[in-house]
Protein backbone atom coordinates (compact mmCIF):
# COMPACT_ATOMS: atom_id res chain seq x y z
CA UNK A 1 0.00 0.00 0.00
CA UNK A 2 0.87 3.70 -0.41
CA UNK A 3 2.50 5.48 2.87
CA UNK A 4 -0.15 7.03 4.70
CA UNK A 5 -0.19 9.81 6.98
CA UNK A 6 1.99 10.19 9.47
CA UNK A 7 3.13 11.72 13.10
CA UNK A 8 6.25 12.90 13.63
CA UNK A 9 8.55 14.29 16.34
CA UNK A 10 10.64 16.96 16.51
CA UNK A 11 13.09 17.39 13.44
CA UNK A 12 16.04 16.11 15.46
CA UNK A 13 14.43 12.84 16.41
CA UNK A 14 13.80 12.22 12.69
CA UNK A 15 17.10 12.73 11.72
CA UNK A 16 18.12 10.33 13.89
CA UNK A 17 15.33 7.62 12.84
CA UNK A 18 16.63 8.15 9.31
CA UNK A 19 20.03 7.86 10.20
CA UNK A 20 19.10 4.48 11.74
CA UNK A 21 17.17 3.37 8.87
CA UNK A 22 19.90 3.98 6.21
CA UNK A 23 22.32 1.86 8.55
CA UNK A 24 19.51 -0.77 8.74
CA UNK A 25 19.42 -0.47 4.65
CA UNK A 26 22.96 -1.75 4.41
CA UNK A 27 22.07 -5.23 4.87
CA UNK A 28 18.04 -5.52 4.27
CA UNK A 29 17.07 -8.03 1.98
CA UNK A 30 14.10 -6.09 0.49
CA UNK A 31 15.32 -2.67 0.77
CA UNK A 32 12.30 -1.03 -1.05
CA UNK A 33 9.43 -0.33 1.59
CA UNK A 34 12.55 1.11 4.02
CA UNK A 35 13.74 3.39 0.58
CA UNK A 36 9.77 4.20 0.12
CA UNK A 37 9.28 5.07 4.00
CA UNK A 38 13.11 7.32 4.28
CA UNK A 39 11.53 9.19 0.59
CA UNK A 40 8.02 9.42 2.34
CA UNK A 41 9.46 11.21 5.34
CA UNK A 42 11.76 13.68 3.46
CA UNK A 43 8.39 14.61 1.48
CA UNK A 44 6.46 15.40 4.70
CA UNK A 45 9.88 16.75 6.27
CA UNK A 46 11.51 18.82 3.34
CA UNK A 47 14.34 19.95 5.69
CA UNK A 48 15.63 16.34 6.04
CA UNK A 49 16.10 16.23 2.64
CA UNK A 50 19.63 18.01 2.28
CA UNK A 51 20.59 15.53 5.50
CA UNK A 52 19.34 12.89 3.66
CA UNK A 53 21.50 13.42 0.36
CA UNK A 54 24.86 14.33 2.74
CA UNK A 55 24.31 10.99 4.85
CA UNK A 56 23.91 9.26 1.32
CA UNK A 57 26.82 11.01 -0.31
CA UNK A 58 29.27 10.18 2.79
CA UNK A 59 28.12 6.26 3.07
CA UNK A 60 29.15 6.24 -0.90
CA UNK A 61 32.57 7.73 -0.54
CA UNK A 62 35.02 5.32 0.01
CA UNK A 63 32.70 2.14 1.22
CA UNK A 64 34.39 -1.02 2.70
CA UNK A 65 32.93 -2.88 -0.01
CA UNK A 66 32.67 -1.01 -3.02
CA UNK A 67 30.09 -2.61 -5.24
CA UNK A 68 28.45 -4.59 -2.64
CA UNK A 69 24.62 -5.10 -2.00
CA UNK A 70 25.12 -2.44 1.25
CA UNK A 71 26.84 -0.28 -1.00
CA UNK A 72 24.73 -0.34 -4.41
CA UNK A 73 21.44 0.26 -1.80
CA UNK A 74 22.78 3.13 -0.66
CA UNK A 75 23.34 4.45 -4.84
CA UNK A 76 19.85 3.40 -5.54
CA UNK A 77 18.32 5.13 -2.74
CA UNK A 78 20.20 8.17 -4.14
CA UNK A 79 18.82 7.31 -7.54
CA UNK A 80 15.29 7.70 -6.29
CA UNK A 81 16.23 10.99 -4.10
CA UNK A 82 17.32 12.14 -7.37
CA UNK A 83 13.83 11.81 -8.77
CA UNK A 84 11.93 13.00 -6.07
CA UNK A 85 13.85 16.07 -4.54
CA UNK A 86 16.11 18.60 -5.81
CA UNK A 87 18.53 19.37 -2.77
CA UNK A 88 19.48 23.25 -1.70
CA UNK A 89 21.69 24.79 -4.08
CA UNK A 90 24.79 23.93 -1.83
CA UNK A 91 24.68 20.61 -1.12
CA UNK A 92 23.60 20.11 -4.87
CA UNK A 93 27.13 21.31 -5.69
CA UNK A 94 28.77 19.13 -3.69
CA UNK A 95 26.72 16.16 -5.04
CA UNK A 96 27.52 16.74 -8.49
CA UNK A 97 31.56 16.98 -7.25
CA UNK A 98 30.99 13.51 -5.65
CA UNK A 99 29.19 12.25 -8.91
CA UNK A 100 32.07 13.62 -10.94
CA UNK A 101 34.63 11.49 -8.14
CA UNK A 102 32.74 8.51 -8.45
CA UNK A 103 32.41 8.39 -12.59
CA UNK A 104 36.09 9.33 -12.44
CA UNK A 105 37.07 7.00 -10.29
CA UNK A 106 35.41 3.85 -11.00
CA UNK A 107 34.93 4.07 -14.53
CA UNK A 108 32.12 1.63 -16.20
CA UNK A 109 31.42 0.42 -12.58
CA UNK A 110 28.07 0.19 -11.42
CA UNK A 111 28.17 3.22 -9.47
CA UNK A 112 29.25 4.82 -12.12
CA UNK A 113 26.54 4.04 -14.32
CA UNK A 114 24.28 5.10 -10.86
CA UNK A 115 26.19 8.71 -11.00
CA UNK A 116 25.39 9.29 -14.72
CA UNK A 117 21.83 8.27 -14.01
CA UNK A 118 21.30 10.53 -11.27
CA UNK A 119 22.59 13.43 -12.68
CA UNK A 120 20.79 13.09 -15.50
CA UNK A 121 17.92 12.75 -13.39
CA UNK A 122 18.85 16.21 -11.34
CA UNK A 123 18.29 18.25 -14.88
CA UNK A 124 14.78 16.96 -14.92
CA UNK A 125 13.72 16.88 -11.52
CA UNK A 126 11.11 19.46 -9.95
CA UNK A 127 9.71 17.65 -6.97
CA UNK A 128 6.59 15.36 -6.51
CA UNK A 129 3.28 15.24 -5.28
CA UNK A 130 4.00 11.66 -4.26
CA UNK A 131 6.98 9.58 -3.48
CA UNK A 132 7.75 6.73 -6.06
CA UNK A 133 5.53 3.65 -5.73
CA UNK A 134 6.98 0.44 -4.94
CA UNK A 135 7.12 -0.34 -8.77
CA UNK A 136 8.86 2.90 -9.80
CA UNK A 137 11.68 2.43 -7.17
CA UNK A 138 12.26 -1.33 -8.57
CA UNK A 139 12.94 0.21 -11.93
CA UNK A 140 14.68 3.21 -10.24
CA UNK A 141 16.96 0.71 -9.00
CA UNK A 142 17.31 -0.95 -12.34
CA UNK A 143 17.88 2.67 -13.59
CA UNK A 144 15.08 1.65 -16.42
CA UNK A 145 11.28 3.47 -17.64
CA UNK A 146 8.09 1.97 -16.21
CA UNK A 147 5.82 0.81 -18.80
CA UNK A 148 2.21 2.88 -18.09
CA UNK A 149 -1.14 1.42 -20.14
CA UNK A 150 -3.77 3.92 -21.28
CA UNK A 151 -7.23 2.59 -22.58
CA UNK A 152 -7.97 4.63 -25.03
CA UNK A 153 -12.10 4.79 -26.59
CA UNK A 154 -12.40 3.12 -29.48
CA UNK A 155 -8.61 1.92 -29.66
CA UNK A 156 -6.61 -0.90 -28.56
CA UNK A 157 -4.90 -0.25 -24.81
CA UNK A 158 -1.61 1.49 -25.54
CA UNK A 159 1.87 0.50 -23.32
CA UNK A 160 3.77 3.94 -23.05
CA UNK A 161 7.13 4.11 -21.40
CA UNK A 162 7.24 6.80 -18.72
CA UNK A 163 10.05 8.12 -16.43
CA UNK A 164 9.83 9.58 -12.88
CA UNK A 165 9.48 12.87 -15.14
CA UNK A 166 7.32 12.13 -17.49
CA UNK A 167 4.04 14.39 -17.98
CA UNK A 168 0.47 13.78 -18.73
CA UNK A 169 0.88 16.17 -21.85
CA UNK A 170 4.59 14.32 -23.37
CA UNK A 171 1.69 11.16 -23.24
CA UNK A 172 -0.83 12.54 -24.86
CA UNK A 173 1.03 13.89 -27.33
CA UNK A 174 2.45 10.20 -28.18
CA UNK A 175 -0.73 8.82 -27.90
CA UNK A 176 -2.10 11.48 -30.39
CA UNK A 177 0.83 10.29 -32.94
CA UNK A 178 0.54 6.50 -32.41
CA UNK A 179 -3.29 6.73 -33.08
CA UNK A 180 -2.53 9.42 -36.63
CA UNK A 181 -5.12 12.01 -34.83
CA UNK A 182 -2.02 14.96 -35.24
CA UNK A 183 -4.20 16.45 -37.94
CA UNK A 184 -7.70 15.84 -35.57
CA UNK A 185 -9.16 19.83 -34.49
CA UNK A 186 -10.06 17.82 -31.29
CA UNK A 187 -8.09 18.26 -27.89
CA UNK A 188 -6.84 15.88 -26.05
CA UNK A 189 -6.25 14.60 -22.11
CA UNK A 190 -5.70 11.83 -20.41
CA UNK A 191 -8.05 10.98 -17.48
CA UNK A 192 -7.61 8.98 -13.83
CA UNK A 193 -10.26 6.34 -13.47
CA UNK A 194 -11.23 4.98 -10.27
CA UNK A 195 -14.10 3.26 -8.67
CA UNK A 196 -15.96 6.45 -7.31
CA UNK A 197 -14.68 8.94 -9.76
CA UNK A 198 -13.16 10.10 -12.96
CA UNK A 199 -11.33 13.12 -13.43
CA UNK A 200 -8.72 14.82 -16.18
CA UNK A 201 -5.69 14.64 -15.82
CA UNK A 202 -3.42 18.06 -15.54
CA UNK A 203 -1.18 18.36 -18.59
CA UNK A 204 1.69 19.16 -16.35
CA UNK A 205 0.96 16.09 -14.05
CA UNK A 206 3.57 13.68 -13.62
CA UNK A 207 2.05 10.18 -14.12
CA UNK A 208 4.73 8.49 -11.85
CA UNK A 209 2.49 10.96 -9.54
CA UNK A 210 -0.85 9.19 -10.57
CA UNK A 211 0.63 5.96 -10.32
CA UNK A 212 1.44 6.24 -7.07
CA UNK A 213 -1.75 7.44 -5.76
CA UNK A 214 -3.18 4.16 -7.75
CA UNK A 215 -0.91 2.04 -5.97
Amino acid sequence: TAPGPRSYTTLRDEAVKLFNSLQQLESERDPVPLMQGVLQTCLDLPPLVDEIYCQLVKQTTEPPAPGGQGDLHYWQLLTCMSCTFLPSPPVLRFLRFHLDRTENRLPASEMAKYACFIREALEKTKGRECVPSLEEILVLMQRQEMICTVHCPGAPACSVAISSHTTAEEVAQELVSRLGLSQSPNLFALYEQSRRREQPVGSATLLADVLTRFE
